[in-house]
């Protein structure tokens, strides 16, 4: 009789032990538009795979890739909704929040990629923890991270070398007011498309042109709608990484400040991944069939500086201290 009584106390205990563990665990939802292969998408598996183990299961994120929830603007909605927890993309895709976040896809503005990521940094960027603020109260939105993916850089189905030979064709530009300007300064006609469209856009002629990292130029298998890599590297391609603020402060401080620890960990990793495979992607590329355009093959990049500056300057006068404020990072 004890024993059975014993046994029933154990059990109810276990039963009420594994209740209670799964009361306490939490799990994100976590979108990005980023193909397999691309940058972007090693970063959000391998970070959903060490909080899982940091926190012993007790938060877990499930990632979903490639626009399965949508595109940028859903996206975005979604975690400011908090139907998803969290996402990544550039900064601009929050500058329906706040418009100014959008400097830090600014063109021009790192001196490198180790310089972007420390200038994106949340917890030690005065342009960016000024921002943040801005974000949580206006949107509920926090940025917790940064993803560096490379250099952006021009494709094209002919030969570009300056602003010239880009005048008035129909270029894809992202879906995003800093982007249209900047695709104006490069003097082609902004055409907006989104990522998951681009390589029918551009196999169907609806745009002749885009840009972006080495990286998502070969995830994307670009090569067999492009003949030709402009190395502009106009952008130092930095990624916000964002969560709904709710669902953040849902989170006990000791799980936030190990999400933070990660995320903080994978993008100088990121930085390093984006480093040491430039020159194995330039490689790719040019055995897929592409030809590469570099500064001693006659590629002006000083002409695209001055003309994307001027039209950056003229549409958003807003973003002067802020680029102040990140070319003062060391």
């Amino acid at each position: 009789m004890l024993n059975r009584l014993t046994r029933g106390l154990t059990a109810a205990t276990l039963i009420a032990g594994l209740a209670t563990a799964s009361a306490s665990a939490e799990e994100l939802r976590y979108a990005h538009v980023g193909a397999e292969g691309d940058i972007q998408t090693r970063y959000a598996a391998e970070v959903a795979e060490e909080v899982a183990a940091a926190t012993d299961g007790a938060l877990t994120i499930q990632v979903f890739p490639a626009s399965q929830l949508g595109g940028v603007a859903e996206m975005v909605d979604g975690v400011r909704m908090g139907s998803i927890s969290m996402g990544h993309h550039d900064f601009a895709s929050l500058e329906r929040i706040v418009p100014e976040i959008a400097v830090f896809n600014a063109p021009f503005i790192y001196r490198d990629g180790a310089h972007a990521v420390a200038a994106t940094d949340p917890e030690t960027s005065p342009a960016l923890q000024e921002l943040n603020e801005q974000l949580v109260a206006e949107g509920g939105v926090r940025i917790i991270g940064r993803i560096y993916r490379g250099a952006r850089h021009i494709s094209s189905n002919f030969e570009v070398k300056s602003p010239e030979d880009l005048a008035g064709k129909p270029f894809r530009a992202v879906p995003l007011d800093l982007w249209i300007s900047m695709v104006t300064g490069f003097g082609a006609t902004p055409t907006p498309v989104e990522v998951a469209e681009l390589p029918t856009a551009l196999m169907t002629g609806l745009v002749v042109g885009q840009e972006n990292p080495l990286t998502m130029i070969t995830s994307n298998k670009l090569y067999e709608v492009q003949s030709h890599v402009a190395m502009t590297g106009h952008m130092q391609s930095v990624l916000a990484v964002f969560v709904n603020e709710d669902a953040w402060q849902a989170l006990d401080e000791e799980t936030r400040n190990t999400v933070t620890e990660i995320l903080d960990a994978k993008a100088d990793e990121s930085l390093q991944w984006a480093t040491d495979s430039e020159a194995e992607l330039v490689k790719e590329v040019e055995d897929a069939g592409m030809t590469v355009i570099t500064e001693e093959d006659g590629l002006d990049i000083e002409a695209f500086r001055e003309a994307v500056l001027a039209q950056i300057n003229e549409d958003f006068p807003a973003y002067t201290t802020y680029i102040e404020q990140i070319a003062a990072v060391e």
